[in-house]
């Protein structure tokens, strides 16, 4: 069976993911769509030179919305990064540039007839993975956000470092929305094998300034380079990966949330047909309250861009 992924938008991150997939032969066929045409054309071509040397061969398709009709997996990654020069620190300074042309491609999307799942990048993500949805009238189960996916591996990249360790050993999540008002739910990590908020005092671990890390970690990349690309580039392949092979993998991405009526991240079993189970965490009183105050934030930025 022909596995086909399409990427709506070939920037920084669009084609890093892109360059992923196709060195590691992890699609037979992958769509490039971008408004920028020299670029994307010339980002295909690069990609055909560079296969004599790679042990896969991938058939690139450019700018042809139609080859998406038959594809697994949509990966959206527009969006306007040199609209961050300014911000301060806040994702939803690309929100009312963003959420008009996911409007625009998502009803393209819907009028070719994809049936696939959807996988967005573009930020504020909770609240355009929402847009996706309702424009392309897909299953809110495919259709999905990268979220914490990030934010969990910024968090578990800054406790490993404390404490000397690989960051794979390191579980656990962060939880709501994709911006500034995510928390790190520290009931939920471990460290060898103890919860780590036993472990902090003894290691001298400072929680607080952690969660901080982690949640300002890409303004930290985005200050240095400009964009973002590696990290959340790897959530979205690791994502996509997990529903090309029905992995059935617990992954807190942003998915659609019935207690809160609002796309946000939340550990949920991934697989071929997208979300396939809940997975109900034990969050403290305090938790649950950060959880419902992201939420309150989300709703109150999809109500204004989507009534």
């Amino acid at each position: 069976m022909t596995r086909k992924i399409g990427i709506i938008g070939v920037g920084h991150v669009g084609s890093t993911v892109a360059h992923y997939l196709v060195a590691n032969g992890f699609t037979d066929e992958l769509v490039l769509i971008d408004t920028n045409t020299k670029k994307v054309e010339a980002d295909a071509l690069d990609f055909r030179e560079a296969m004599p040397n790679l042990p896969f061969h991938t058939e690139i398709i450019v700018n042809d919305y139609g080859a998406l009709r038959d594809a697994d997996i949509i990966i959206s990654a527009l969006g306007n990064i040199r609209l961050n020069d300014q911000a301060n620190e806040d994702r939803f300074v690309e929100l009312p540039f963003n959420s008009e042309n996911v409007k625009q491609v998502a009803a393209r999307i819907r009028d070719v007839g994809f049936n696939g799942i959807i996988i967005a990048i573009t930020n504020p993500v909770d609240v355009i993975t929402q847009i996706y949805q309702q424009v392309t009238g897909l299953p809110q189960k495919h259709v999905l956000g990268t979220g914490t996916l990030l934010d969990s591996a910024r968090m578990k990249r800054a406790v490993s470092e404390r404490l000397k360790l690989d960051p794979r050993a390191v579980s656990g999540y962060n939880l709501g929305e994709h911006g500034n008002s995510q928390f790190t739910a520290w009931s939920t990590v471990y460290a060898l094998d103890q919860p780590l908020t036993k472990l902090a005092p003894a290691r001298g671990l400072d929680l607080a300034e952690l969660d901080s890390e982690a949640r300002r970690g890409g303004f930290a990349v985005f200050k240095g380079k400009g964009y973002t690309s590696y990290g959340v580039a790897t959530a979205a392949v690791r994502l996509a990966l997990a529903i090309m092979s029905d992995a059935h993998l617990v992954l807190p991405i942003s998915n659609f949330r019935s207690e809160y009526q609002v796309y946000l991240s939340y550990p949920v079993m991934v697989g071929r047909d997208g979300v396939l189970q809940d997975n109900t965490l034990q969050l403290t009183k305090q938790e649950l309250e950060q959880l419902q105050h992201s939420a309150d934030f989300i709703k109150s930025n999809v109500a204004k861009y989507l009534g």
